[in-house]
This record gives structure tokens, sequence and C-alpha cells, in this order.
């Protein structure tokens, strides 16, 4: 099995110094998950890694990037001394990137950055090695970590990259030098460290300053910022590729939410595509034909890859569709639960209101007759001075109003809350986790049942609390 670094690649990509020959096969920074044979970076968070370097060690990690010999470390103990550990980090992720000839994806966007980085890999896979991180590693310290983790002979990458105050995507740019640059969408999220969308968008498009010379674009061409997008990469002489319904290079033609599925017609150039993916979501649709965009553009087979994406299904909370059967013994007495805990702003719920009021509830398994459309929805976060506004205006949105009995959490979706018809108001509490014990009660047999907020709302406590009703299993496909 060949290494991922040795301990005198690790040298020369750092500067620092190892006193001892080592061969490390991946690299972590959480020792709950080390495994054998790792490099462990010691980095500082909310609690300083150099703390959990002799646990790395005893679990047989390879070696501990460090700034210097922790207390309770043997004096012999496999070590790689640097000035920094971030930034030694950093200096293996750009050799990582030196040293391989893959083609490289970046995605960045307000929405659908990390569902469509799953999406991309899936197809990507069935044509080559292909490599991305595991989770949404998108940040100062993911990026990095994720092309140090990239091995020499992958064929493809994907790296998502993310941000939260402006400055942030230049360097990690800079750092990925993708072939492929992709923005899904610009939408209000982190307005709280914005003027305006517009400020967004400009960040978003920084995404394109580290593109490789002959580097494409893809952009989606629907939002009302695209031109801050086109104008950015005509200034980096980046070639434009722009997919949505507005086309003009992939061109969404038809969308339906069918049942399950997601049925898309596409053109690019003359070429009909029709594909479906495994889950409803129009916004989804949206980002698969990006995705066919970023794959041809990476010289992969964009045919191959319109059949392929049927196999890929979102990531835990980010509209992940399962069944909870609540009696098994009754057949048909369950929900189906659509899990969108992870994030939220007003663009991803609206997507997340329309997969709900296409959803079709089943009647006569439960306590009540009638089976329901249910929302369960926590605060969208970092939305700025307007954020009171945007939460009570989604009280006039037309897949809202299809839905049976909405329930909010949090002082934000209080707004909401006040501005529904008496008719569908829930139950309202200042926390998700007074809506844990109500869970039993939220809910019932038949329903169809969308839980969404922000992460930060700790609305992910009521989809575990609605999962321990019944025995979960996946949607069927």
């Amino acid at each position: 099995m060949t290494p991922l670094w040795t301990s005198a690649q690790c040298v020369a990509a750092t500067g620092g110094k190892s006193a001892q020959e080592w061969q490390a096969f991946g690299v972590s920074i959480d020792t709950r998950t080390i495994q054998k044979g790792d490099l462990f970076v010691a980095l500082k968070d909310i609690r300083d890694g150099h703390e959990f370097v002799a646990q790395a060690l005893e679990k047989g990690a390879a070696a501990a990037l460090v700034t210097h010999r922790p207390d309770g470390v043997a004096e012999d103990a496999p070590l790689l001394i640097v000035e920094d550990v971030l930034d030694a980090l950093g200096a293996l992720a750009r050799a990582a990137r030196a040293r391989t000839h893959a083609k490289i994806a970046a995605i960045t966007g307000s929405v659908g950055k990390t569902s469509t980085k799953e999406m991309l890999r899936a197809v990507l896979e069935k044509q080559g090695k292909c490599h991305a991180a595991e989770a949404s590693y998108n940040n100062h310290w993911g990026v990095p970590l994720t092309l140090a983790r990239m091995p020499a002979d992958t064929d493809y990458a994907v790296i998502e990259i993310g941000m939260s105050n402006p400055g942030e995507i230049t360097p990690l740019s800079q750092m990925t030098r993708p072939h492929v640059a992709m923005v899904t969408t610009v939408a209000a999220a982190h307005l709280a460290s914005f003027d305006n969308l517009a400020g967004i968008a400009v960040e978003k498009a920084c995404i394109m300053d580290g593109l490789e010379p002959g580097g494409v674009a893809v952009l989606n061409g629907d939002i009302e910022t695209t031109q801050v997008l086109q104008d950015h990469a005509r200034s980096v002489g980046a070639k434009q590729v722009l997919f949505g319904a507005t086309g003009p290079d992939w061109t969404v033609k038809d969308v339906r939410l069918s049942g399950d599925v997601t049925v898309i017609s596409a053109d690019n150039g003359g070429n009909e595509y029709l594909f479906k993916l495994s889950v409803p979501g129009r916004h989804f649709a949206m980002n698969a034909v990006g995705v066919l965009a970023v794959a041809s553009a990476l010289g992969a087979d964009p045919v191959a890859a319109s059949l392929d994406i049927a196999s890929w299904v979102p990531p835990a909370g980010r509209g992940t569709r399962e069944v909870i059967v609540t009696d098994i013994a009754n057949d048909g007495e369950s929900l189906e639960l659509l899990d969108d805990a992870f994030n939220a702003n007003p663009t991803s719920l609206i997507a997340s209101l329309e997969v709900l009021a296409a959803s079709t509830p089943t009647d006569n398994v439960g306590r009540l007759v009638k089976g329901r459309r249910v929302a369960i929805l926590g605060d969208m976060l970092e939305l700025g001075p307007s954020e009171a506004e945007m939460h009570r205006d989604m009280a006039d949105n037309t897949h809202l109003q299809t839905l049976d009995v909405i329930h909010c959490s949090g002082p934000l979706m209080r707004h909401l809350w006040d501005a529904l018809p008496e008719e569908k108001r829930g139950r309202w509490v200042e926390t998700a986790a007074e809506l844990v014990p109500m869970a039993s009660r939220l809910v019932d047999a038949g329903d169809v049942v969308l839980v969404k907020g922000s992460k930060g709302s700790k609305v992910s406590l009521v989809v575990d609390a609605i999962r321990k009703l019944g025995h979960r299993r996946p949607q069927q496909q």
C-alpha cells in the first residue's frame, strides 16, 4: 500500500523537523475518528490539539504535526515540529495539489454546496478515482485538510469552499487551483457580515481567483446577481458556462416533482438530456444540471453522468427523505420525514416547502383520519438587520399556504408564527429542545413532515425525537 505521506515529504513541504522516519496513510484532526497510520494534526480550535497528541499516538497515529512536544509525550515520539500547525497543514495541501494530475472542481454557493459536491462525487467516481471530503469541510482548515488527504494518483477532486465573512474564499481558491469553479447560487445567507446580496456575490465570485489558466467558471445564469459573477469571470479570464432556466449553455427545460423523484429535461448545444434524481426538489434539479456542466468541463462524460446521478441521495440533514414506521404490527402505519435541519435561509426554505407541498400524505392510518403536510421550522440565522421581516414574509409563500400545520421554534420564527392563519398554527416554543417531549403530539402516522432550520437553531433535536417514535428506514427508490 502506497503511503499518502512520508516524513521526508512532509519535512520538505512544511520546512519542519522530524527526528525519525515514518509513513502516514491518512491525515486526521480528531482522535475520536483517527485511524492507525494517520498523521495527527494538532490544530487549535475550541481545544488545543496538542492536548490529544499522546492519545493519538496511543491509537496508532504514525506521527503528529505539532509546534512542540506536549507534556506526557515521549522524547522519541514521531513528531513533525513546525512553527504553526495550520500553516503547515496549508503547506501539505499545496504540496498535495502540486503533485497530482487530477482535474479539480471547486464549488461554492449560498445554498447547495455540500449536496452539489456529493452529486458531483457520485458521477465522477464512476469515471475515475475521485477525491472529496466526507463531510462539509469547506473553511480555513477544512479545505487544506481535504487537499492534504488527496492521493497523488487521484483522477478527479471536488473541493467545497464556503465563507462567513469577506476575504475568506480567495486564499482557499488559490490553494485549490481548480480547473473548474462553480457557483450554485447567491442568496440571503450570512447577510449579517455583508451589506447586501451583491456583496455576497462579490465574495462568492472569488472562487474563480485560483482558477488554472484556461479554467472554466460554471455559473448560475438565473439569479439576480449573475452579472456580478460573470463580470468577475471576465476579469480573471475564465471561460464562462451558464446553467439554469435561462441557460444559455446548459438550459433547464423542464422540472417535474413526481412522487419521490425529480424528472429533469435539459439541453446543451442541441443535445437533449432527460434524467432523474431519486429525491424530489427543484433546487436539486438546478444543481444537477450544473453538475453535468462541471463534469463536461472537467473532461468527463456528461451523458454517463446524467445516468449515474440517480444514485445520489442527499447527505443527512440536507433534505434526506425517510420513512418512520410507527407501528410495525399495522401495515402502512408510518410517516415520511424530510430531514433538512442542517442549514436554512429564505431561498433554501422556499425550496424545501415546495417539496413538502408536492408530497402526498396518507389518510386513514393514524389517530387523525386525514394525513397532513407538517412543517417544523427553526430560526434562520445570520440574515442581518432584516431577519425578522424575512421570517414574517415567509407566511405569504404559496407553498407554505398549502400546508396543514406549522410548528415553530425560536424568537425569529415567532414572527412567522404570528403571521400565520389561526388554522395553520401549531406550537411555538422558545427553543427546539422544548418540542422534543411533544414529538408524538406534533406528528401522526400518515403525515409528511419537514424539519428545517439553521444548524444553530438545534432543530435537529426534533428530527432525532421523531425518529425515536418508530423504526427508521430509507425511502424506497
